[in-house]
Parts: structure tokens; sequence; C-alpha cells
């Protein structure tokens, strides 16, 4: 198993839990490329990973089904334009392409060159179904990067970032909301993942410290978790505020509960400057 890959073990895995996933029975979420895009290495950090939690895999495909669920309303909607903020392995802008609607994928131009190198090789895949947009974070402004490369501010949009949220400060976290809040259409729409205040801090739970350890590990340490979202959705400038915990989401869509799952601790943002007007995800 190789283990010099440049990709980030975070996405990697993640790659790994979305391929497990498409091949169950009746699957929750379904990625035709998350396979090949894992790798070895991603199944493995899966596997690792699962240990100290054990319901990794479907957090992962009931975080995956909503998001795509939602973008694929959104879109036959009228919003003409997805942004992927953070992007990673993402193959959403292939999965769920439709006629007219621009996907855009903004990444770390390291991350991004690694990307179009994997698909690339992936027969079948699109790689032209997104416009790719190289942003160095710490430098550059997303926005305009974005605006650059043919997004329209003024147009509705919806902008998902997925998993990032809890590798971030707080002042990047709400750095990055306000510009979105500020910038954008007053009806796009952002969503998010986050955990809780809890986990972040550790707890008494031998499991809890496992898993921190184990992200810490992967070079990609937890930072931020909140019990409460939307005070800092409303400080940074949004209207409509909407969290739903995994629990719910995995009510949803599998019509099961179990407490032992404990997706208490993992929670979807939903935000935009106005109500929807049409939709209420």
């Amino acid at each position: 198993m190789r283990d010099d890959s440049p990709a980030s073990r975070t996405a990697l895995m993640v790659a790994g839990y979305r391929a497990r996933a498409t091949a169950r029975d009746n699957p929750v979420c379904t990625d035709p490329w998350a396979s090949d895009l894992a790798g070895e290495l991603g199944l493995q950090l899966a596997e690792n990973f699962d240990k100290s939690f054990a319901h990794m895999e479907l957090w992962i495909a009931l975080r995956v089904r909503y998001l795509d669920d939602q973008v694929a309303a959104f879109c036959d909607s009228g919003v003409r334009q997805i942004v992927m903020l953070g992007a990673g392995l993402d193959t959403r802008a292939a999965r769920l392409a439709r006629d007219g609607v621009r996907f855009f994928e903004v990444d770390h131009p390291s991350t991004q060159q690694h990307k179009r190198a994997e698909i690339a090789k992936l027969a079948g895949y699109p790689v032209d179904a997104a416009t790719f947009v190289s942003c160095d974070f710490e430098n550059q402004d997303f926005l305009d990067q974005l605006t650059g490369a043919g997004f329209d501010p003024s147009a509705p949009a919806v902008i998902v970032w997925e998993g990032v949220v809890p590798y971030l400060t707080e002042p990047a976290i709400r750095a990055t909301a306000t510009r979105i809040a500020d910038g954008c259409h007053d009806r796009t729409m952002l969503f998010f993942d986050f955990v809780g205040k809890r986990l972040l801090q550790g707890s008494a739970r031998n499991k809890d410290k496992e898993t921190l350890d184990y992200v810490d590990d992967l070079g990609e340490p937890l930072h931020f978790g909140t019990n409460d979202i939307l005070p800092l959705l409303y400080e940074c400038g949004f209207g409509y505020v909407r969290s739903l915990s995994f629990d719910e989401i995995g009510l949803a869509y599998t019509g099961t509960y179990a407490r032992e799952r404990e997706f208490r601790f993992q929670s979807m943002a939903v935000a935009s400057k106005t109500v929807p007007a049409d939709l209420w995800p």
C-alpha cells in the first residue's frame, strides 16, 4: 500500500467510506468513482478509523446523500451555480450534472492538481464537468477567484462546504461565512457540517479521545466545535439558519434510530441571508 500520495489523508479516508457505502445493498449514497479515488490507502484509513468511530461510514453516506439531494433540488428549482468550497475528492460535478448548471470546485492549487491528475485516469469521468478554481486561502480571496473564473455573485448559488469547518479556526470560519453573506446573492444557500463542542474538547469517553487522536495522526486535527451554530452565522450576516442533527437525517433516510451511533455530535448547517421562497431544506 502506497503512503506517498499528496492528497489529504482525510479526503482519501472519506472517499474510502463513500466507496464502501456505494458497494452496500440498497446504498444510502452512490459514487461510482469513489473507490478509484480512495485507492488502497483510503480504504485502509477508513478501516483503521472504524476502531474509534464504528459508524463513520453511515455518517459519511448520510452527509453525501443529504447534500446530493439538496444540490439536485436547487438545480431543478432554477439555481444555475453550484460551488464546492474546499472540494477535495468530491465528484458531484460529475454525478449531478444538469444542462445549464455550472459547477465550480475551489481548492488549494496543490490539492487540485492532484485531483485533476487522478480523475484524468478514470474511465468515463467527465473531466470538464467542473470549473476548477485554484485558491491559496491564506493569501487569496476565494470569492474573487471564483468571480474571475466566471462565477456570478449577483445570481443565486448553492455553496457546499463539506467536511471542512471542523478543521478550521473560528476566525477563519467567520471570515469565510461573512464573505459569502456579504458578497453573494441574498438567496445563495450555504451548507456545511460541524461537530459538537463536547467532541472537540474531549470527554471522559475513551472513544472520543481515540477519534481526536486519529485525526491528529492524519495531520489534520479538529479545531472548531459548537453546540449552536446559529449565533455565529447570524453575526456573519445570515438571516435564515437551520441546523439538522445526523440523527434526524439518519431517521429520514434509513427509517431507523440507534443511540449508539452517536450522531448527536455531528450536525448539518443550512444558511442564507433570506428565507428560501420555494424550498425549506
